[in-house]
């Protein structure tokens, strides 16, 4: 009985001296200013407590083979994406976190280096933090291989979601628009161009996406009706609401609102999310009188309140490119004024008016 005892202390205790990654608790600042002092690269994992995903990595972080090389090679911590700190930083250095839990390797200097979506293994999880450390394999290097002429499949989803991560969309929708050329028609629909389809195609015309749209029946069935649409209805919004979205023509704005009521959105809510963009599209043509008409249909079919009158009069008052509107946003203004708003409202809407009258002069 003594030796049993003695034995299972023993064991004990080589468990509770196996120690996995040791995560520093400093403020962020803090960890770099440890990572310049010691020349030493930084590892950090984004993660949320009520991550189901994060939580089944914990083993995985404590393996004593994990945290002896990472020990050894980082500076390491951890980030809870929910913490206003943790997002200051990730907005400081213009990073997007598209799922949890992402790794993420910097160098002293606060620069990304290399970036990992992890299976769930030891192996896994030492691999990305060798490949963060040699400067050939880390992700820092995508852009590089990727002007050179690299178009291998697999190295473009990994160059995709660099550019998700990094926020560079137009290089992300480059990658996926090359992808997408690559693969037969015929696997389009597969689990793998299904799961790019999800995490990573921003753009409606991507030929996968508009293969999409043209079998949504295909894709309700093998993936649920609530997915398809939900992953359609993010593609077409995402354009809709990217950067270069706000250089669409009508005619591109016209195909994404009725994308949306193919797949399933009431034609109305469809109609009301694109407003907007339609009329800058029409300022940007110098359109006024198109704009006009559509902002007008929107006034008329809908019950204002006095401030999205003020909203539409100063859009107007700001961005349109002549002063053909001004009747008809004289019209609003009065509408607006006829709710009897409180004092700030109702100075508002005269000062608008008075914008108004001065553009019509």
């Amino acid at each position: 009985m003594k030796k049993s005892l003695f034995l299972l202390l023993l064991v004990a205790n080589v468990a509770f001296g196996q120690k996995g990654i040791q995560f520093s608790a400093s403020p962020i600042e803090k960890v770099f200013q440890d990572a310049r002092r010691t020349g030493k690269p930084v590892f950090v994992e984004i993660f949320s407590p009520t991550c189901h995903t994060c939580q089944s990595f914990i083993p995985t972080l404590a393996d004593s083979r994990v945290g002896a090389f990472y020990n050894s090679k980082f500076i390491s911590t951890k980030l809870d994406i929910n913490q206003p700190a943790t997002r200051a930083f990730l907005d400081s250095r213009r990073l997007f976190v598209p799922s949890l839990p992402l790794f993420l390797y910097f160098d002293p200097q606060q620069n990304l280096i290399h970036f990992a979506m992890s299976n769930n293994s030891t192996d896994e999880v030492i691999r990305h933090g060798t490949n963060a450390l040699n400067p050939q394999a880390r992700s820092q290097t995508m852009k590089s291989r990727y002007q050179q002429g690299d178009r291998a499949a697999n190295f473009l989803i990994d160059y995709a979601m660099y550019s998700r991560v990094t926020k560079d969309t137009l290089a992300s929708i480059a990658a996926m628009n090359d992808y997408a050329k690559q693969q037969p028609t015929a696997s389009y629909a597969n689990q793998t161009n299904w799961l790019a389809l999800q995490k990573l195609v921003l753009d409606y015309e991507n030929p996968m996406f508009q293969y999409m749209m043209g079998h949504m029946d295909a894709y309700r069935k093998a993936y649920g009706a609530k997915e398809a649409q939900d992953v359609a209805e993010n593609i077409l919004m995402s354009s809709l609401f990217s950067g270069r979205g706000a250089k669409f023509s009508i005619d591109k704005i016209m195909q994404i609102r009725q994308g949306l009521a193919k797949i399933g959105i009431d034609p109305k809510v469809a109609a009301n999310r694109t407003l907007l963009p339609e009329v800058n599209a029409y300022f940007n043509a110098r359109q006024t009188a198109k704009a006009v008409e559509r902002m007008d249909n929107q006034v008329n079919s809908n019950k204002l309140t006095v401030p999205e009158y003020i909203y539409i009069a100063r859009l107007f008052n700001r961005f349109s490119p002549d002063g053909k509107d001004v009747p008809t946003v004289t019209k609003w203004i009065n509408q607006g004024l006829a709710l009897n708003p409180g004092a700030k409202e109702q100075a508002e809407l005269r000062a608008e008016l008075a914008k108004a009258s001065r553009r019509a002069k």
